[in-house]
C-alpha cells in the first residue's frame, strides 16, 4: 500500500540571478519591496492623522539605515558561531548583509533610535510616528519573509504534513553542493520536507496587519499604543513559531534565544499599552517644525508693535512730555535769582563744565554787577526769571 502526498510545495530553484557581473538577490528585492510598502502606507496614515505629507520619507532617511545596521548586529550577536566560531564564515562574511541575516528586534530597536533622531530634528512626537508606521512595519516583515523562502532558510522541523516545504540540494558556482548554498542552483535532488515556518510567520504578520488597521479605525488610539499593540501581537506569533524552527541558533536552557527576547519584549509592550495615555495626539502637534517656523514672525510682529508704540511716544508729537513733580517745583525756587545763579555755578564747577551763559555770566562778571548798581543793567523780575527758568527746565535738564 502506498501513501499519496496531497500537496508538498517546492522551494525555488535559486535565490540569486546575475545581470552580467551584478548579482540580483531575491532576499534584497523583498526587503526593499517591504520598506517601500511600509513607507507608502505610513505616509498616508501620517497625513490622515494630521501630519505633513512626505515627512515619513524624511524620517526614513534616518530610520532605515539604523534599522538595517541594528538588524545585522542582532543577527551576529545571536548567531555569532556561524561567523566567529570554529570553522565559521569569518568577519568578512559578517558584513555581507545582502546574503541574508537580519534580526527584527535589532532592526526595530536601532531603527527606533534613528527615527527618534529624525523626529527630534523635526519636533515631531516619536510615539505618534510609531502609531502611523506600525501597520506598515509588520506588512514589510511579511513581505521580507519571502526572501527567506528564496534563500531556502529559516525552516522548521521535518514533517509529513501536506503543506510541507521541499528543500533541495543546491550547487554553488564553485561546484560545492549543500542545502544552505545561497548562491547555488537546485540540483533537483530532494533533501527533506520541513515545516514552512517562513510561511507561518508571513501569514501571522498579515493577520497582525489587519488587526492593527481594524483597531485603529474603531478606536481612538494614539501616544504609541498602536505601536505597542503591534509589538505585542508580533511577539506572540514569533514565540510559537520559534518553537517549530530547526535552523542554527543560540539556545539558553534549551530554548532559542529569540523566544526569550519575544517574552521580555512582550511584557514591556503590554506594560506600555496599559500605562500610556489614552486617546490620540492633537493633530496640531504633528505639524512639527512647520509650526516653529511661524514663531519668529510672531516675535517680529510683537517687536514691530512695540517699536510703533515707542515712535508714537517720542517728543516730536504734540503731546508734551511728562514732567516730574521735582521739575515742577524748580521754578518756585527761583524767586531769588542771585542765590539760584550761585547754585548753578556751584553745580557747574562740581561737574567741571561751563555754566550756562545767560544765567552764570551775571554772577561771574563783577563789572556787570557794578553796572547793575549804576542802573545800566536791568535785573529781571522774579516772575520773568521763573518763567525763563521753567522754559529751560522743560526744554533741557539743568544738569546737562
Amino acid at each position: 500500500m502506498t501513501t499519496t502526498v496531497l500537496a508538498y510545495f517546492p522551494s525555488p530553484s535559486q535565490g540569486v540571478w546575475h545581470l552580467g557581473p551584478i548579482p540580483i538577490r531575491a532576499y534584497a528585492l523583498f526587503i526593499i519591496a517591504g520598506i517601500i510598502a511600509a513607507l507608502l502606507i505610513g505616509d498616508r496614515r501620517w497625513e490622515a492623522r494630521g501630519g505633513e505629507r512626505g515627512v515619513i520619507y524624511d524620517i526614513a532617511l534616518w530610520a532605515v539605515p539604523f534599522g538595517l545596521i541594528g538588524g545585522r548586529l542582532y543577527h551576529l550577536a545571536t548567531d555569532w558561531r556561524t561567523y566567529f566560531g570554529d570553522g565559521g564564515a569569518g568577519p568578512v562574511a559578517a558584513l555581507r548583509i545582502w546574503d541574508g541575516g537580519l534580526g527584527i528586534w535589532g532592526a526595530v530597536a536601532l531603527g527606533g533610535v534613528g527615527a527618534w533622531i529624525a523626529c527630534r530634528r523635526r519636533d515631531i512626537p516619536l510615539p505618534a510616528f510609531g502609531d502611523a508606521i506600525a501597520p506598515g512595519i509588520v506588512l514589510a516583515q511579511a513581505i521580507g519573509r519571502l526572501g527567506n523562502y528564496f534563500n531556502q532558510e529559516l525552516y522548521g522541523h521535518e514533517t509529513t504534513m501536506p503543506w510541507g516545504l521541499e528543500i533541495f540540494y543546491r550547487r554553488d558556482p564553485a561546484g560545492f553542493v549543500d542545502v544552505h548554498s545561497l548562491d547555488g542552483v537546485s540540483t533537483g535532488q530532494l533533501a527533506m520536507v520541513v515545516q514552512p515556518t517562513f510561511l507561518y510567520e508571513l501569514l501571522w504578520n498579515l493577520l497582525v496587519f489587519v488587526v492593527l488597521i481594524i483597531i485603529d479605525r474603531r478606536f481612538t488610539i494614539g501616544h504609541g499604543r498602536l505601536f505597542a499593540a503591534y509589538v505585542a501581537g508580533y511577539c506572540i506569533g514569533r514565540f510559537w513559531i520559534e518553537l517549530l524552527r530547526d535552523d542554527t541558533a543560540t539556545h539558553i536552557a534549551g530554548i532559542r534565544i529569540n523566544s526569550f527576547t519575544s517574552t521580555f519584549v512582550l511584557i514591556g509592550a503590554v506594560v506600555y499599552l496599559v500605562l500610556a495615555p489614552k486617546g490620540r495626539e492633537d493633530p496640531a502637534t504633528l505639524s512639527g517644525s512647520a509650526a516653529e517656523l511661524l514663531e519668529p514672525d510672531s516675535i517680529e510682529d510683537e517687536d514691530g508693535a512695540a517699536a510703533s508704540a515707542a515712535d508714537q511716544s517720542e517728543p516730536g508729537e504734540t503731546t508734551p512730555p511728562v514732567v516730574d513733580a521735582e521739575d515742577d517745583a524748580e521754578p518756585a525756587a527761583l524767586d531769588e535769582p542771585d542765590a539760584e545763579a550761585e547754585a548753578v555755578v556751584a553745580e557747574a564747577d562740581a561737574a567741571e563744565v561751563d555754566p550756562p551763559e545767560v544765567e552764570v555770566e551775571p554772577v561771574e562778571e563783577t563789572d556787570d554787577a557794578a553796572d547793575a548798581d549804576d542802573g545800566e543793567t536791568e535785573v529781571p523780575e522774579a516772575d520773568d526769571a521763573a518763567e525763563a527758568a521753567g522754559a529751560d527746565s522743560d526744554a533741557k535738564p539743568v544738569d546737562d
